[in-house]
């Protein structure tokens, strides 16, 4: 293994920490908003971790689902604020 790869590999598992720190605002958020945030966070860090693992082990497949997993996170978290706003959840 390169140094290159090493680095992509440790980046990848500091977003991985990130995310199991994330996940505990998932569960113990206040607030539906807070949760919303978060999980949009948590998805965000797996496109990340998704892309670092492709390009380290040059599978351009990963990238290719990291993509489509961005656009999936996206649309939820907007389907999520709009289910949020008409039962009432934001001020």
């Amino acid at each position: 293994m390169s140094l290159v790869t090493d680095v992509l590999l440790t980046g990848a598992s500091a977003f991985i920490l990130l995310s199991l720190v994330a996940l505990y605002r998932v569960v113990d958020g206040p607030t539906m908003q807070d949760r919303v945030i978060a999980v949009n966070a948590v998805g965000t860090n797996i496109v990340v971790i998704l892309a670092l693992v492709g390009a380290a082990t040059d599978t351009p497949a990963a990238l290719d689902v990291a993509i489509v997993y961005a656009l999936l996170n996206f649309l939820m978290s907007i389907a999520i604020s709009k289910f949020t706003v008409e039962r009432g959840g934001v001020l």
